[in-house]
């Protein structure tokens, strides 16, 4: 059973020391909070104890470049469910990599991952189209992740992941089927 207490854990061993960065447990809506004079470490927090949500928060995060690890949330802009088409082709663009990230940290930790469009109330004209390309393009990004290999963070989450959940079983390309999304 994936526990947020465990993956909280796993990450902070990780990261907290080193990079002052800690996985932190939230409630309705996920946020990156960079530290201040207030508070000595940046906070990762993700949504309702979930597995998932931090397994996003944290795929986010290992992309986020170090200007945009000194901004709230890192700079994005978030326009909530209920985006029209324009709108939500725009938050795909931005999901590509972390969705993909995501992916490969599931297998890591051996835990179901599920695509998210994350507007179950948006003007879509053709939603089962426009999620399958996003689909597509998720699976293509995995395949380059793992065959150029992964952002320096994720790789190492990734690896701690695999330690905990799935010791001397390496992650394989095999593994990540397009028909599974």
């Amino acid at each position: 059973m994936h526990s947020f207490t465990q993956v909280i854990s796993v990450f902070n061993q990780c990261f907290k020391d080193d990079l002052q960065t800690e996985l932190v447990r939230g409630g309705h809506e996920p946020i990156y909070i960079p530290r201040s004079q207030y508070y000595p470490w940046d906070r990762l927090v993700f949504a309702h104890g979930y597995y998932a949500s931090a397994l996003h928060e944290i795929s986010h995060w290992s992309i986020a470049g170090v200007e945009r690890r000194k901004l709230l949330d890192f700079g994005y802009w978030y326009n909530p469910d209920g985006r029209n088409e324009k709108q939500q082709q725009e938050f795909a663009k931005v999901e590509i990599k972390p969705q993909a990230l995501e992916w490969i940290l599931s297998q890591s930790a051996k835990f179901k991952f599920r695509v998210s469009l994350d507007n179950l109330h948006g003007e879509i004209s053709d939603q089962a189209q426009s999620a399958a390309i996003f689909k597509d393009e998720i699976y293509a990004q995995v395949q380059q992740y793992l065959l150029q290999g992964l952002p320096k963070r994720a790789k190492m989450f990734s690896d701690a992941l695999i330690a905990k959940y799935r010791p001397h079983e390496p992650l394989d390309l095999s593994e990540f089927n397009r028909e599974e999304l």
